[in-house]
């Protein structure tokens, strides 16, 4: 079991499409600096001479080269000095699932030293996996004894972060993908569900308890729902699973199931919920492939589709009725179950809805000796 601690409000801290960092870097122009670096690419490359050095994050994407994935190309980097010499580190990223933020993962090589020195060659592997298109690709030296692995994000006194534009072909196109956040989730209208998934490419880091790419799946619960298993049992990587409503207000989560661990699973409250949002990641930067299986529990009565019986109008501000010929015994219960109303023998009249507040009920009747439930919306 490791040891861990996350807030409601990390967990909701953010659901945006992740922005590249750009208020780090340098707050001095002198002494430790990027001299040179250059890569070749598929009919161009970028060389670029460093010196003076530059305060923050330079912004050097009108300099790209074109590599295709699944390929290796010699990077070089001369971690320098436009003053004097001081040890230092530095490090280089590629953002190739184009989330706007530099990974663990997605680091191309690292160094340690004290200027001069020779040219660092890294191998800039461009995974089969990465995204096809334009991205990022981030060149760090910071003077001090910080080791690798660098912040790419971090500020400090001395050194220089320049960003250059890496155009990537060959590799997965994800314009056909769904699930990045709450935008454009995957949509799942029946339960039980599985989907055999992976967010090691097409997917970026939107919820931000971790660095591992996250996959969001939209549930609609049924009116008969009282809460949703799911479960990341038997997926290949050790993951982490969420739960939040519409409003980004966080419902659950869980890291190691008792049974399955290191992948999760839980059991959410579907009362008085009319969506929820399931949130796949991995723990720290963990990736891979997963499968997730979702199921309901019902609130004691038997959910068989009856596509003739409905409420009308729905939602509804005074009254309502329902459609399919129902007769007998109606009663409406609030979202926690409390029977609010009670219609003893009815038969297809208007109900009024007065002195109930705005919100979720349940409308229970029963035909043919089974008993029925449909969600009712009531709006002032």
């Amino acid at each position: 079991m490791k040891s861990f601690f996350i807030s409601a409000a990390l967990l909701a801290n953010s659901f945006a499409f992740g922005q590249y960092c750009t208020s780090g870097g340098p707050t001095s122009t002198v002494d430790s600096n990027v001299q040179l670096v250059r890569i070749v690419g598929v009919g161009d490359s970028i060389h670029f001479v460093g010196c003076p050095g530059v305060l923050g994050v330079q912004n050097l994407t009108n300099l790209n080269v074109s590599l295709v994935a699944n390929n290796t190309y010699p990077l070089s980097v001369l971690f320098g000095t436009c003053g004097g010499n001081y040890l230092g580190s530095g490090e280089v990223w590629i953002d190739f699932d184009q989330s706007g933020s530099f990974d663990i993962n997605e680091s191309v090589g690292t160094w340690t030293g004290t200027p001069p020195v020779p040219v660092s060659i890294f191998n800039a592997f461009i995974p089969a996996g990465a995204q096809n298109g334009v991205t990022r690709m981030r060149v760090m030296q910071r003077e001090g004894s910080v080791a690798p692995p660098l912040d790419p994000c971090g500020a400090y006194q001395w050194g220089s972060v320049m960003d250059f534009s890496v155009t990537i072909s060959g590799g997965v196109d994800c314009s056909s993908y769904i699930g990045d956040d709450t935008n454009d989730p995957i949509v799942v209208t029946s339960l039980p569900y599985t989907d055999n998934g992976d967010n090691s490419y097409c997917y970026g880091n939107q919820n931000h308890v971790y660095v591992s790419p996250d996959v969001y799946y939209l549930v609609i619960p049924s009116a008969l729902s009282y809460s949703i298993t799911a479960t990341l049992c038997g997926s290949t990587f050790d993951t982490f699973l969420s739960v939040i409503d519409p409003q980004g207000n966080v419902l659950a989560y869980n890291d190691d199931a008792p049974g399955c661990a290191p992948q999760s699973a839980l059991t959410v409250s579907t009362v008085g919920v009319d969506s929820i949002y399931f949130i796949v990641e991995g723990w720290g930067n963990n990736m891979g492939a997963y499968t997730l299986q979702l199921n309901q529990d019902f609130v004691g009565m038997t959910e068989i589709e009856h596509p003739e019986f409905s409420l009308y109008p729905n939602p509804t501000q005074e009254q309502f009725a329902l459609r399919g010929g129902v007769t007998g015994e109606v009663s409406i219960a609030n979202a926690i179950g409390e029977t609010v109303n009670v219609i003893s023998n009815y038969k297809g009249e208007t109900i009024s809805t007065s002195g109930l507040a705005s919100g979720v009920y349940f409308v229970r009747f029963a035909y043919a000796g089974i008993q029925y439930a449909e969600k009712l919306i009531i709006t002032q």
